[in-house]
């Protein structure tokens, strides 16, 4: 009876195979024997037991799981096993970027396993069965990537949820009401992920942060910084060592140094900078040469190592240039006073000095610390203004009156004469295969609330290239100066390497339909195609979206110890030394320069190397923010202009619709493929486009639409568009 009973009411497990492998391979080093599996699968009676057990028996006579002792199983070691990481989509499924494949490894929602994005992972890898190609599940996850993320808060009665703001976190965190921190409802938050139960759909989280009301403008950019871990304010104990520093010019100090002070010296910045951490000087020389000075900023003459005040700015690693504001790598005593380059005052710098002929040849280098005062402050625009007009006209608040010859026609002829070498290299470096990214930026009109109020592009000019390039041969040379010394010296060098040809080919497909042609034989005719696209591109509708697509192919510029040089420049030897009081590399440069120079011995690769990956990553993150802040505040500025219609290109197709980049402002936005109305479109991916299915209409890759704004979402930092239509159609 009891049997007959038992095989009557008895159900079978459905997917009982798969859920055993699942079980076995997320700990895959531990064994199991089926209590445990029964108890992971949530059943206990005998039937569902009998089964397990006739399961387990079966899969290890077929070899696809291991008996490791008397009724304890484990999958077996195999070679379908990878580490990666994690690329997850706003739909919970995902991609494995993985060292083993070529191409990324499709990873469905049902086989993520609570793997979130940027997490280490590792996987199982097979092929699907319908295509044949491969897909992964996520077995087990190494380590987290982040634990911290930004939302809205939704209280209810008994418990509250967070709501990422981020596109890639696919699930909301649950948080008791006695972890909210006192938050309101819909306040925007910073959640911590505590646990993540395994029946549970969500993480369980506590709230340690409330950053203000979603949508007041404070609390969005702050919001973008929390995002990142980047902070926007000093610790209280850092700000008040900063400010006890004896930051005075001492005389037995500059007895240590070259003194420079009565060499003429100028910064040209920004109009609107708050810092100067460089500064040119110029003089002719007895024997006709010049000596042109690069002097930086001396940073780590105040910022010594083991103290709080070094330990914040390695954490920050750079400086984050926000729309709004600049949240500094160092405190303000140091990054607008006492290491600011400013107009009319003595300075410890650091610096490369260089004797030039007129061909723009070194002749002698010299590298040390110095003491310096800055004659004049210019802008791009003044400094613009004497190479255009080849004038000596000063504008009247910058004019010199220090020593004789330390006149306005003096710095006229300087500037005159430096942008005369600032050419004859830079026409050098591009014959050698340099890239020239000149690449158009957004800027804002801000008034006084910070709400934008109109939109300008800034272009680099002759005033500009000049900095650049002289920026541009201290980094170099002082890495060569070090990089070339016997035996090797640990350094911090910038290298970028050679692009990808796969990218390089896709953005051939891409740029073909403009019409553009380039050629990949060698390096040499891939830079100079490049270049010439990029020349030939410029003023055009497509520009930005072709030098955002070339920008793209290259491989991305890092910090570290092993030199392979510098592709984009052509430099064999490249570092960051110029910009000390935004970028800790740079610090870390001087040290290391200082220290080789005093005949040290070489410093421990393995510790400038962690902190070289540390640096990129801080860069990588703090782009991230900057970019974010300029897509707000593009949702922002189209808040005012809801019904207006704009010219655009289209700048990207998905199978989900089209983006749309605004020609006169470069706002992108998206029109939603199920917002197009007159035919149902679906994407073609051959050829970058949305194609009607009646009319056979086409919304293609850089064609000109007509578009409005049909939302523009602040909290999630949103455009979408509504679509008019094809520019020659309306």
């Amino acid at each position: 009876m009891t049997r007959k009973k038992i095989k009557k009411n008895s159900k079978q497990i459905h997917n009982l195979t798969d859920s055993i492998h699942t079980i076995l391979k997320v700990d895959r080093n531990k064994s199991f024997n089926y209590k445990q599996i029964a108890a992971k699968l949530g059943v206990n009676d005998a039937s569902s037991r009998n089964q397990i057990i006739k399961t387990l028996h079966r899969l290890k006579a077929k070899d696809e799981i291991e008996e490791v002792d008397r009724g304890k199983f484990k999958a077996i070691a195999s070679s379908e096993y990878h580490t990666g990481i994690f690329d997850a989509s706003a739909r919970g499924s995902g991609y494995v970027i993985c060292e083993d494949f070529e191409d990324d490894i499709f990873i469905a929602s049902n086989n993520v396993n609570k793997a979130l994005h940027g997490d280490e992972v590792e996987l199982y890898v097979y092929k699907r069965r319908k295509r044949g190609k491969l897909e992964g599940e996520i077995t087990q996850i190494i380590s987290r990537h982040k634990t911290e993320y930004v939302g809205v808060i939704q209280k209810h009665k008994s418990y509250a949820f967070v709501v990422p703001d981020s596109n890639k976190m696919y699930v909301d965190v649950f948080v008791p009401l006695n972890k909210t921190l006192n938050a309101e409802d819909g306040d925007k938050v910073l959640v911590k992920l505590i646990d993540w139960p395994e029946k549970q759909d969500s993480p369980t989280g506590k709230v340690i942060k409330v950053l203000g009301k979603p949508g007041e403008h404070n609390t969005e950019i702050h919001s973008i910084l929390t995002e990142y871990g980047l902070p926007y304010d000093f610790p209280h104990e850092v700000e008040d060592y900063a400010n006890k520093l004896d930051t005075s010019i001492q005389e037995d100090e500059i007895k240590k140094r070259r003194d420079m002070r009565d060499v003429l010296t100028f910064t040209i910045d920004p109009k609107d900078a708050k810092d100067f951490d460089d500064a040119l000087s110029f003089q002719v020389l007895k024997n006709g040469n010049y000596e042109v000075g690069i002097h930086i900023a001396d940073v780590s003459h105040y910022v010594k190592e083991g103290t709080i005040l070094d330990d914040e700015a390695y954490e920050r690693a750079t400086s984050v240039y926000l729309v709004d504001r600049v949240v500094p790598m160092l405190p303000e005593v140091l990054s607008n006073n006492a290491c600011s380059l400013r107009p009319n005052e003595e300075k410890y710098t650091f610096s490369a000095v260089f004797e030039m002929n007129d061909k723009a040849e070194i002749k002698n280098q010299w590298f040390g610390r110095t003491v310096t005062y800055s004659d004049a402050r210019f802008a791009y625009e003044e400094a613009q203004s004497i190479i255009e007009t080849k004038t000596n006209e000063i504008p009247k608040e910058i004019a010199l009156t220090g020593k004789a010859y330390k006149t306005d026609q003096a710095i006229a002829d300087a500037t005159l004469k430096l942008d005369e070498l600032a050419k004859i290299m830079r026409k050098k470096r591009m014959g050698d295969g340099a890239i020239s990214f000149d690449k158009v930026e957004v800027k804002f009109n801000l008034d006084e609330t910070n709400n934008p109020v109109g939109v300008f592009f800034k272009t680099s000019k002759d005033a500009n290239k000049l900095i650049e390039e002289f920026m541009l041969l201290a980094n170099k040379k002082v890495a060569e100066f070090v990089g070339k010394q016997s035996p090797k010296k640990t350094f911090i060098y910038r290298v970028h390497d050679e692009p990808n040809d796969e990218k390089l080919a896709a953005l051939q497909n891409i740029v073909g339909r403009f019409g553009y042609k380039l050629n990949f034989k060698d390096r040499k005719t891939t830079t100079a195609s490049l270049n010439n696209l990029l020349k030939e591109v410029n003023g055009k509708k497509e520009q930005n979206l072709v030098d955002t697509l070339a920008i793209r192919s290259m491989s991305k510029a890092e910090y570290t110890t092993n030199n392979i040089g510098h592709y984009g420049l052509a430099f064999d030897y490249y570092s960051h030394f110029t910009s000390p009081i935004r970028r800790y590399p740079d610090v870390m440069a001087h040290r290391l320069l200082q220290h080789y120079l005093d005949k040290g011995k070489s410093a421990s690769e393995e510790v400038y190397e962690e902190k070289c990956q540390h640096s990129s990553n801080m860069e990588y993150l703090a782009t991230k923010a900057e970019r974010d802040s300029i897509k707000y505040m593009q949702i922002k500025f189209m808040q005012d202009h809801q019904d207006q219609e704009f010219v655009g290109v289209i700048s990207g197709v998905t199978d989900w619709g089209i983006y749309v980049e605004i020609i006169e402002n470069k706002c992108e936005g998206m029109v939603r493929i199920r917002d197009i109305k007159d035919d149902y479109y679906q994407f073609d991916q051959d050829e970058y486009a949305l194609i009607g299915q009646a009319t056979k209409n086409m919304y293609q890759l850089g064609d000109e639409v007509v578009v409005k704004v049909k939302k523009a979402d602040l909290v999630k930092k949103h455009l979408d568009f509504s679509l008019i239509g094809k520019r020659e159609d309306v």
